[in-house]
């Protein structure tokens, strides 16, 4: 089985479960904010995806491989019942695992993407990536000039930058497996297939800024998800839980029927 590399974050194995999935380029980091908030009420489990952060990289990206590791983890762990939640591409892999393992996903909560196809939308992020010669970098701050030549968002080049280290050879990497990603690019845009609806609750959030997740997604959404709802967070992009986490934590709670404690 491939090594998904995760943590968990537990202080009572009474309590329930909660996977929280990065999105991509990303690593489970990306979602402490929101972590922290909800330890007081579950056991934690945070996953890097397969060919991100520390996790092993693989042959070919798909959802339904995805899917299938972070369902074989879960039942190495012998957790059989389980809240999701996932952003962006984390969002379409958690929707993936829920309609592939029903019984094993008890609600899910989906941040800011839909289940649909995308055109591409990282064509600047995967040239700035490429900008980077590795093997000619001194440093972190030549990899962010490099960058800012395709980047002008100064938060998503830093973004990007958490996953530039340096290896045991002191040679800089890329965290992420960049060279299957790009190649890839076409299957990690495609849309969720399933013959069978996944019919539990389900949660979308949506940035109110962002154009991931649009009306006209609507009939493809019902289609697989029934049992869902939709909440907007005004004023916030794509990276709505990390802009507004407080918000984002308050809605999930709600949706799982959870007092929110913190205020």
């Amino acid at each position: 089985m491939p090594v998904l590399h995760h943590q968990i974050h537990s202080d009572d194995n009474n309590k329930p479960w909660l996977l929280l999935i990065h999105g991509l380029f990303g690593s489970l980091d990306n979602l402490s904010a929101l972590r922290r908030l909800f330890s007081t009420d579950f056991q934690i489990l945070s996953i890097d995806l397969p060919d991100h952060g520390q996790s092993d990289h693989s042959e070919s990206f798909s959802f339904e491989h995805c899917a299938s590791v972070t369902g074989q983890l879960l039942d190495s762990l012998k957790i059989s019942s389980i809240t999701v939640i996932g952003h962006s591409l984390g969002g379409k892999v958690a929707m993936q695992l829920a309609l592939s393992r029903p019984k094993l996903v008890n609600k899910l909560v989906v941040l800011d993407i839909a289940p649909v196809k995308y055109e591409p939308r990282h064509d600047e992020v995967i040239s700035g990536l490429n900008s980077v010669i590795l093997s000619k970098l001194e440093n972190r701050k030549q990899a962010d000039e490099n960058l800012q030549k395709s980047i002008e968002e100064p938060s998503t080049r830093q973004f990007l930058l958490k996953s530039l280290y340096k290896d045991q050879n002191e040679q800089w990497k890329w965290r992420f497996n960049l060279h299957l990603l790009q190649r890839d690019y076409q299957n990690l845009s495609a849309a969720i297939v399933s013959k069978i609806p996944f019919t539990k609750p389900v949660l979308f959030i949506k940035g109110g800024n962002s154009n991931y997740l649009l009306a006209e997604h609507k009939p493809e959404i019902i289609k697989l998800f029934p049992n869902s709802q939709l909440k907007i967070i005004g004023n916030t992009g794509h990276w709505l839980h990390a802009e507004k986490p407080l918000l984002c934590y308050k809605l999930a709670c709600a949706f799982i029927q959870l007092d929110s404690k913190v205020i």
